[in-house]
């Protein structure tokens, strides 16, 4: 998902200092896992270690503070959002520190070249997005380059370490790029297989260079096969970049709730636990909001949104209508528990659902963006029937505000999306034609009254995208509720002599 930077008149100091505080003492934990690493074993001479090349460890210290400043401002000129939470300092550091304990066991017990390059990058970009990933990607590889070069410790040759380097920046790279055609996590395993290419080439390139130096000879075979045993690491390295990667996502989803596609497939599928409620306890609710992620997901395609997050906030948008199924249409029968009420008390079991809804996807731990969906879909729009409803039992003036959603007007283009698609639904169900031309009428009056109504000013949609979603929205309505040949009732004779009928 793409996300806008907050204007810089907008970012207080307040929030600054916090952030840049927050960078310090991440830095400070960064450094003393690093220390752990590599002193673990040098504890009892660590005097002597730290005379012989305590330079080589200040330098390697102010190269990973200069590195750790360098995404600092990145992070403060092309992404704040990333610095508006301690969980989002919190969440690339962690991932640094992941990468960096695994890389150190797996360098120093396996071989330089078995280290999973790649993962940065995936996590990166799965959780934070593709530009943010790039520059982690190319930090990352600095990062241990300098750890591994400065460190003082001869796990691995000069050449080794330098083509580390490239073999980490290429890899990520290439991961990135490919990771948007990964809809799988099988298809992930195979990023992880292709990544192998560019890494084993390099080794091999690599050990061309030494074989040419050693002068060629036939006596040099074993040379060829550390090549081979090299790029067998290569591969190890590759596929077990995708495998820590499927492994450590659902912990890093879980720890800093964040919204990925393969966590949105898993909260839409059949089994998700409110789902599941939701289809037991009210189903004409589950029903229309089945209806409604057809609708979001043709939008959200249309104007270029994510459709995996058009899809889940529109299963979960009306899920606070567990609260009080039978007060909603679509769950009643033939009683209707409205005519008992009064306007006033309906409206206000009415509105509530939105607010109910964000507090249960918030007390089921579900992203918080299913929870701001939810609250938003209905903005600040009035609830006409009951208002209209209370106008014919008094004389008196009404307040308008009374009668209406509570808000926030939709903050982002998806909970526009699903305002629009809920009511459209809603409406064209209704319809006693469902031509196109009605259609097309109904939900451009949706459209044109949320504008008048001031629904779209805190959300970044255009007009180009309004009429594409209307044309996507009609479209998918005139689909849905197209014209049916009518079946007659017949009677089938059978050979022994028996009739049968059948309504159709």
């Amino acid at each position: 998902m793409n996300f806008q930077s907050t204007n810089t008149s907008e970012w207080t100091k307040q929030k600054t200092l916090r952030s840049a505080l927050l960078f310090v003492l991440h830095f400070f934990l960064l450094i003393l896992i690093t220390a752990i690493l590599l002193f673990h074993d040098h504890f009892s001479d660590l005097t002597a270690v730290l005379k012989e090349n305590g330079a080589n460890y200040l330098y390697m210290i102010f190269c990973v503070l200069l590195l750790v400043w360098i995404m600092y401002f990145y992070f403060f000129f092309e992404d704040r959002r990333v610095l508006s939470s301690a969980k989002n300092i919190a969440l690339i550091f962690t991932i640094l520190n992941v990468y960096i304990i695994i890389s150190f066991f797996l360098g120093e017990g396996v071989h330089i070249y078995a280290r999973p390059v790649a993962l940065v990058a995936l996590l990166t970009f799965v959780l934070l997005g593709r530009r943010d990933a790039i520059f982690m990607n190319i930090m990352c590889a600095l990062m241990m380059f300098i750890i591994d070069h400065f460190s003082g410790r001869e796990f691995a040759s000069h050449n080794e370490i330098y083509s580390s380097l490239i073999i980490s920046f290429s890899a990520g790279m290439i991961a990135i790029f490919f990771g948007d055609k990964a809809k799988t996590r099988f298809q992930i395993v195979g990023i992880g297989a292709f990544i192998v290419i560019p890494i084993d080439l390099i080794i091999f390139l690599l050990g061309i260079c030494e074989f040419l130096e050693a002068g060629g000879s036939s006596s040099e075979l074993p040379l060829f096969e550390q090549v081979l045993m090299r790029m067998g690491y290569g591969l190890f390295g590759g596929v077990m970049s995708a495998v820590i990667f499927l492994a450590v996502l659902p912990v890093f989803e879980s720890m800093f709730n964040c919204l990925t596609a393969f966590r949105l497939r898993e909260l839409t599928s059949s089994d998700a636990r409110v789902l599941k409620k939701l289809k037991e306890e009210a189903p004409g609710t589950f029903n229309h909001s089945m209806m409604v992620a057809q609708l979001a997901e043709a939008c959200a395609t249309a104007i270029g949104e994510d459709v995996d997050c058009a899809r889940a906030a529109a299963f979960y948008h009306d899920v606070g209508k567990l609260h009080n199924p039978e007060y909603f249409t679509e769950n009643q029968g033939e009683y209707n528990v409205h005519d008992e009420l009064t306007p006033e008390l309906s409206a206000d079991m009415i509105r509530s659902h939105a607010r109910e809804g964000y507090q249960l996807i918030r007390a089921h731990r579900l992203p918080q963006f299913l929870a701001d969906v939810a609250v938003q879909h209905h903005g600040t729009m009035p609830i006409r029937y009951f208002y209209a409803k209370a106008l014919k039992m008094t004389d008196g003036e009404l307040n308008i505000e009374d009668f209406s959603y509570t808000g926030p007007k939709p903050q982002s283009k998806i909970a526009a999306i699903i305002m629009i698609a809920d009511a459209s639904e809603a409406v064209v169900r209704s319809l006693n034609k469902r031509t196109p031309e009605a259609t097309e009428k109904a939900i451009r009056d949706i459209i044109e009254e949320r504008m008048e109504l001031d629904q779209f000013s805190e959300c970044d949609i255009t007009m180009a995208d309004l009429t594409k979603i209307r044309q996507a929205l009609v479209a998918s309505l005139t689909g849905v509720y197209h014209h049916r040949v009518k079946y007659p009732q017949l009677k089938y004779k059978h050979a022994d002599g028996k009739t049968t009928g059948e309504n159709l």
